[in-house]
């Protein structure tokens, strides 16, 4: 009797310099893949396909050029992407998001009411103090708002602030990948050599949330509003945030996009706006709300007479991050 394939599923490369990897034939492949290898001044310069129009060429400025991870299957009919959703593409480069311009002007005209914004970026918002002569000016910027859409023709100024997040991926980096690759002699797809995953823990609690709970308070007081621009599979991995009806009553506009597969490329599309407070935001980011006081409690009087040590036996010990 024949032995059952047991089928596996890893995430892979999505993109590459605005690819789809699954359509890039085998020479392709080794190509991009033996260019990665080479010493970094030595790699020819490739342009970022989602940031290009038929005017202008913008290079593409992340190291690898890998644009978004997606996730593949090996099984008894060889190695192709997970279907549905799970095989949706995940961005990992910020710049993924720009395609075209579509956001900005989805975000300018949703928030600001005109579709051809000006974008101004790495604008300095907070700054220190230093030590007379210490800086020349007597300040230093200690933070930065990356991205501010500007209403063109609108006096006072009329703006909103954009943060862009795409995901951190654990596990190796891509170059033990590209050795593969550039010795896969086979027109399959090669299937991912380790074990990698989206790291929604970090991109989200741990970057994001601090980022909103610094800049949010101050552009609340002055009336302005955050844009955050995160793709499908970003906000699904987040808790569930209560939303308000209007842009007038929130604090955070949540645009999230996703991407449709044509002619070889992946489309970015944007799908929905959500609108929360900002406490509803770290809420979702931390995927998870306070427990009533008479759960804590319960289970407080539950730890007390179980019989179980209250406190650690070495004062010392530290519970490592998860």
């Amino acid at each position: 009797m024949p032995r059952q394939q047991i089928s596996q599923t890893r995430f892979g490369i999505g993109e590459w310099f605005g690819h789809s990897f699954a359509n890039l034939t085998q020479q392709e492949r080794i190509e991009l893949a033996r260019e990665q290898l080479l010493v970094r001044g030595d790699r020819p310069v490739r342009n970022c396909i989602p940031r290009s129009t038929s005017e202008t060429s913008v290079p593409c400025s992340k190291v690898g050029g890998v644009c978004s991870l997606r996730q593949y299957i090996k099984d008894g009919s060889g190695v192709h992407a997970v279907p549905g959703n799970a095989g949706s593409i995940r961005t990992t480069c910020p710049y993924r998001f720009e395609e075209a311009g579509k956001v900005f002007s989805w975000i300018g005209e949703t928030i600001l009411g005109h579709k051809d914004p000006d974008i101004a970026k790495e604008i300095g918002f907070l700054e220190r103090e230093l030590a007379d002569g210490y800086f020349e000016g007597g300040r230093e910027d200690v933070g930065r708002i990356d991205h501010v859409l500007i209403h063109p023709n609108a006096d006072p100024l009329r703006w909103c602030a954009l943060e862009v997040q795409s995901v951190y991926f654990s596990g190796p980096a891509m170059g033990t990948e590209f050795k593969h690759i550039s010795t896969h002699l086979s027109d399959e797809i090669p299937f991912p050599t380790a074990i990698r995953r989206p790291d929604y823990r970090s991109s989200g609690p741990k970057r994001l949330m601090p980022q909103l709970q610094i800049k949010v308070p101050s552009l609340r007081r002055w009336g302005k509003k955050m844009a955050v621009l995160v793709d499908a599979d970003f906000f699904q991995a987040l808790g569930q945030m209560d939303d308000v009806k209007h842009v007038s009553n929130c604090d955070i506009a949540w645009f999230i996009v996703r991407y449709e597969r044509k002619d070889g490329l992946f489309r970015l599309i944007p799908d929905r706006v959500q609108y929360t407070t900002l406490e509803r935001a770290v809420e979702g980011l931390t995927a998870g709300r306070p427990v009533s006081l008479e759960v804590f409690e319960n289970r407080l009087r539950a730890k007390m007479h179980s019989g179980g040590p209250m406190l650690f036996s070495d004062p010392t010990e530290i519970i490592p991050d998860e």
